[in-house]
């Protein structure tokens, strides 16, 4: 495996043009703080890509970047570039990006508390301008894939769970009817069950309604499972990419980011100096 960007263009998708595709971008924070260090990936379409790494190995930064939501933290890429479809959009605006499909749902959630889950889901639809018909369809497919939100619709979004209200994050970026949605940390803070739960309607949406995601995501093992393709970014930049299922199997990934290894489970005694032992460092 390589992290170069040609290589990696090329071992992502064999089509022309993917979805989506960073160009060894840098980003700084306040002009002095270096996040990315040349980071690349490509999303193709319909299809779901993974970025692993720990907390502040530059996941979330990724992902502003592509949304262009870095100038509200006084970030900003200054070497390379993003494309959608071949066409450059690092300097559009975060609601141009919204009308060209290009949905990010934020770690942590964001909804309106004192607005109801219906009322978060119909604010996801506010740029469309296709008529009240065809967003009341949109409303309907949602509650199609997470019915839980059909049984909450009236309910107050503060006073929902964590799970649902993941949901509801997610049927709000549906509602604009995305070619992609950039997903931050979804399995944070929920239960087991309820990460399952949502990263299977994930799997539906793509091969359904041909939706595509860019996951960063902690919890590797569950990320792999669902993913196609994988990035492992670790102080901000790619140290290994590949596709899931050799990425599952790769010995490196087990110790490092699974904690098991060839001769069983390892304890965080053994695993917590492995910086010395990395052979990317």
């Amino acid at each position: 495996m390589t992290t170069q960007a040609a290589n990696t263009t090329a071992g992502v998708a064999d089509q022309a043009t993917p979805l989506l595709t960073v160009n060894n971008i840098e980003v700084i924070y306040d002009h002095v703080i270096l996040v990315l260090k040349g980071v690349p990936l490509v999303v193709p379409d319909g299809g779901i890509v993974a970025l692993l790494g720990a907390n502040g190995a530059g996941k979330t930064t990724t992902l502003k970047a592509i949304s262009n939501l870095l100038h509200a933290e006084r970030g900003e890429v200054t070497k390379g570039s993003i494309e959608a479809m071949g066409e450059r959009i690092d300097r559009l605006s975060p609601n141009e990006l919204v009308r060209r499909g290009i949905i990010q749902v934020m770690e942590g959630r964001h909804c309106f508390e004192h607005l109801t889950v219906e009322e978060n889901l119909l604010t996801g639809g506010y740029t469309r301008r296709d008529g009240r018909a065809a967003i009341a369809e949109s409303l309907e497919k949602v509650y199609h894939y997470f019915p839980r939100l059909r049984e909450r619709r009236t309910s107050q979004a503060g006073y929902t769970s964590g799970g649902e209200q993941q949901m509801t994050a997610i049927g709000r970026a549906l509602m604009a009817n995305p070619k992609m949605i950039l997903l931050d940390e979804p399995s944070m803070g929920l239960a087991p069950q309820l990460v399952e739960e949502i990263f299977e309607i994930v799997s539906d949406l793509n091969k359904k309604e041909k939706v595509s995601f860019l996951l960063a995501e902690h919890n590797t093992m569950v990320a792999l499972r669902f993913a196609e393709y994988g990035y492992i970014l670790e102080n901000g930049r790619v140290v290994m990419d590949g596709d899931a299922a050799s990425l599952r199997e790769n010995e490196d990934v087990k110790e490092f980011y699974l904690g098991l290894a060839s001769d069983g489970r390892k304890s965080f005694r053994d695993v917590k100096h492995y910086r010395r032992r990395k052979r990317w460092l």
